[in-house]
């Protein structure tokens, strides 16, 4: 089972035009889990000559011979997953198995074309030939290469929050316990070309004649019910409310970033065969 809070990347440059801010969702879930290490938490997964960690900052990067990746040294059954990664205007990054994966990652694009942020969720159904992605993209409203922004996922038995920079951006509530992820997860992260598919479905290809392609990760957030946890741990919340549930505020600030930055929603694809994703029906 995997909860990737990113990385994956290609070769793009970014576009120098970025619309409003989103509206204040009024409360920032990730002020209330403490920062930790890279090293209070995680351990290099694979590439260890592609990574190091400087004043609590992990760099990895991504050449012609390796990428690199990290995991958490313990798994989770909900919880709160963030990080605060800055990316550069050159970069790019699956795990397979049968498992459950939550994901945020960055996808490659071309000359003049901004990044794409891509949050998905499967269930039992990566590397059974069966693959059911539940991809939400956006266009963000800031440059990600310019400056460090926080990244995170929230986990409980009823829901999965993506955010950023605190901002909800989107929910994707339990409806049935066939399609919401219930198995305990490991936290990741890489980099790594996955340009055969990720780059406007493969059309363009990672140009390693711009290598390295790096991204930085500090602020190191991860807190809530471990697989070793008792039974009576509770969830933790990404709003004030006890239950979970995000305030009015939040809904509002979510509404505006999917009116606004949301490029695709894999529930509104006609290609996509409906009967596989029944959370789309209502």
């Amino acid at each position: 089972m995997a909860l990737f809070l990113l990385l994956l990347l290609t070769l793009m440059i970014p576009s120098s035009s970025f619309a409003q801010w989103p509206p204040s969702p009024g409360y920032w879930p990730s002020s209330r889990f403490r920062s930790m290490s890279f090293y209070q938490g995680y351990r290099n997964l694979w590439g260890y000559t592609h990574q190091f960690v400087d004043q609590n900052a992990l760099t990895i990067w991504l050449d012609s011979t390796s990428g690199s990746g990290f995991k958490s040294v313990k798994p989770f059954r909900s919880g709160y997953f963030g990080a605060s990664i800055k990316v550069q205007p050159a970069t790019r990054g699956q795990h397979p198995g049968f498992h459950d994966e939550v994901d945020i990652e960055f996808l490659g694009t071309t000359f003049g074309k901004p990044y794409t942020l891509q949050t998905n969720v499967y269930i039992r159904g990566s590397g059974d030939g069966r693959i059911i992605g539940r991809e939400m993209k956006f266009h963000l409203w800031f440059d990600p290469t310019q400056n460090f922004h926080h990244y995170a996922i929230l986990w409980t038995p009823k829901e999965i929050i993506f955010l950023v920079d605190d901002v909800p951006i989107r929910s994707y509530p339990r409806k049935s316990d066939a399609i919401f992820p219930m198995r305990p997860m490991w936290v990741y992260g890489s980099i790594w070309d996955a340009s055969s598919w990720a780059t406007e479905d493969g059309k363009y290809k990672a140009d390693y004649r711009y290598q390295p392609f790096v991204a930085r990760y500090t602020n190191f957030k991860a807190a809530g019910c471990s697989a070793y946890s008792p039974a009576r741990c509770r969830p933790v919340s990404a709003s004030p409310f006890r239950s979970g549930r995000l305030t009015r505020r939040q809904y509002r600030a979510m509404r505006w970033v999917q009116s606004h930055h949301m490029v695709y929603n894999y529930c509104m694809d006609p290609k996509r065969d409906h009967s596989l994703t029944p959370e789309c029906w209502h």
